[in-house]
């Protein structure tokens, strides 16, 4: 909850408006059963009909002033609360933007984005609920059981008998409530997580005719978190029936006495008439705190959610120089002895605490100078993207160092070590916007310089035989534009801003190898300058780099030329082999 009043803090005198306002406005709802009690016992017996016809408009004054001033205190509580959940979800969102690769792994997707959906949206109606209701139930409830004290305190004994009785059940199903809300929250990433995979995979789906599997997979986890949000509503509901039974059994108690009293003549009839009222009131009041209580509880689990995440410190810190390592040379770029494990070290325990995890990458070692070429290759999940999400730091590694011009990475901004690169990952993404701004991407990219790019990436040709060219809109994820497409818009953007280190990792898996081979003899032509890391399955991408890295489950098993690793690497002869004979075939 330290959310909610951190985040309204910032608009606190908006707050503070908005609940004075409600506060009159709840006031003036209290004088109507007054005034009424007053013109039954007082104004009607004296037959006076202008003094009647005036406490009448008194009255109709009343309730104008009431609605006004609640419905000004609604307006400005919702404007308010808006503005709430606008700020919760920018600062989530930027904080999510900074997490380490080893943070985002812990929380995962799927729970960031049920945080920035629903839970946010659950913190936005706590904050309007208190500024309006929070404000007006206990009002009620306080107002009416002052008011009806002073009318009729034998009558008003009645109902703050059964108070404390009421306020302790509210508490103790709140109480209860609060971490059956935090399961149901719970559930739904899983059903986000479901949902997701479905959507992104609804090709694979479809062509394994895998539809009717799928729904059984999502309607499994949405039971799940139906039947965990039904338990969480059924114990929450629990207060509802039973303040109703107690609060209609003391407006019984108060009419069958209320009556008697008339009829003794102790009491006038407007006051039992009021007191009615201020008992429906003050039952209102009841309610309206079991609501509060209700809403407080699932905002609470949401905003304890949301706090989690904005409350993660940094686990990768901007080293010193005395503190960082030292390079054994001068290359521009240069891992020696590094070892990583997903999982492990200061952003991964999260997710994986007291596990013995598998390593990625054991023991790799390679140098580049500037302008130099390193083509890395190997089988699927044997760690060659891993080393690339280790140069950029996404991660850090446990063990041996990752240096950049001379540099341990770790002594970089963030900033200013990105800036460097220009990447083209695997399976990158294509954003529902124009062709140019996607290869743009909000940087200062110039036309000549946009021009260049799709030129070089061969993307040229298929971009100037549209009708609307580089303003054509792309599709969410590309989806109207074909896999090559996509991967040679996708290199123009890492090409575009003339990066000192282009990294391609498998950019080129969907091209034929025409369009292969000329893309790296344009790169290699007018990107000379650049240090380029390229990850491919194909030896013909790579066999022409200055270093050629050979992976194996993590580990190096061959490095050196093409020439050289022909002679001496039997993995990459093999592979070689293999592929230059399809290549022959066909």
């Amino acid at each position: 909850m330290r959310l909610l009043f951190r985040a309204m803090g910032r608009y606190k005198k908006a707050v503070a408006i908005c609940i004075v306002i409600k506060l009159f406005g709840t006031l003036s709802e209290l004088l109507l059963p007054y005034i009424l009690e007053h013109i039954i016992d007082n104004v009607a017996p004296l037959g006076n009909l202008w003094l009647a016809i005036l406490w009448g408009l008194l009255m109709f004054a009343a309730a104008v002033v009431c609605r006004q001033l609640n419905v000004t205190a609604n307006r400005r509580g919702i404007a308010t609360a808006h503005r709430v959940s606008y700020d919760i979800r920018q600062e989530l969102f930027q904080k999510t933007a900074n997490l380490s690769g080893s943070q985002f792994d812990a929380f995962g997707l799927p729970s960031l984005i049920s945080r920035m959906t629903s839970d946010s949206y659950n913190v936005q109606s706590a904050v309007q609920q208190f500024q309006t209701l929070c404000v007006r139930a206990p009002m009620l409830l306080i107002g009416g059981v002052c008011v009806s004290l002073a009318m009729d305190s034998s009558l008003a004994m009645i109902l703050v008998a059964m108070l404390p009785v009421l306020i302790a059940v509210v508490l103790a199903v709140s109480a209860k409530g609060l971490p059956m809300y935090r399961r149901v929250q719970q559930k739904l990433d899983v059903v986000v997580r479901v949902m997701r995979e479905n959507i992104t995979g609804i090709r694979v789906v479809k062509a394994l005719s895998k539809t009717e599997y799928e729904k059984r997979r999502f309607a499994q986890s949405n039971q799940d978190m139906t039947d965990s949000d039904i338990a969480a509503g059924t114990v929450m509901a629990i207060p509802s029936p039973f303040m109703q039974l107690c609060l209609n059994g003391g407006l019984t108690l108060v009419v069958l006495f209320g009556a008697r009293r008339v009829n003794a003549g102790v009491m006038e009839p407007g006051v039992i008439l009021a007191f009615l009222t201020y008992f429906n009131m003050i039952t209102m009041g009841v309610m309206g705190l079991s609501r509060i209580f209700m809403t407080m509880s699932r905002a609470g689990a949401s905003a304890d959610r949301i706090d989690q995440v904005l409350q993660t410190e940094a686990d990768q810190r901007t080293l010193s120089a005395d503190d960082a390592l030292t390079p054994a040379g001068d290359e521009f770029i240069r891992f020696e002895h590094v070892s990583f494990s997903y999982g492990e070290g200061d952003g991964g325990s999260a997710g994986f605490a007291g596990e013995e995890r598998e390593k990625a990458l054991t023991d790799i070692s390679f140098a580049l100078k500037k302008g130099e070429s390193l083509g890395i290759i190997g089988p699927t999940g044997c760690g060659k993207s891993t080393i690339i999400s280790l140069l950029m730091r996404f991660y850090d590694a446990q063990d041996g160092g990752v240096f950049v011009d001379g540099r341990d990475v770790r002594t970089y901004e963030k900033d200013e070590l990105r800036r460097k690169f220009g990447v083209c990952f695997q399976n990158d993404m294509v954003f529902q916007d124009t062709l140019r701004e996607n290869v743009r991407f909000g940087r200062d990219v110039d036309d000549a310089a946009f021009r260049a790019a799709i030129e070089d990436a061969m993307a040229a040709e298929y971009i100037d035989a549209l009708e609307d060219g580089s303003e054509h809109q792309a599709a969410i994820k590309g989806a109207n534009l074909s896999g090559g497409q996509k991967q040679r818009l996708l290199v123009a953007r890492a090409l575009a801003a003339k990066p000192e280190i282009l990294v391609l990792d498998d950019s080129s898996s969907a091209l034929d190898y025409k369009t292969d081979a000329a893309m790296r003899r344009a790169i290699r032509e007018n990107h000379e300058d650049a240090t380029l890391i390229m990850i491919a399955q194909r030896v013909s991408s790579i066999m022409g780099m200055t270093h050629i890295l050979v992976m194996d489950n993590g580990k190096c098993v061959g490095y050196g030329t093409h020439e050289e690793l022909m002679e001496r690497c039997p993995a990459y002869r093999e592979t070689y082999q293999v592929q230059m004979g399809e290549m022959g075939r066909k």
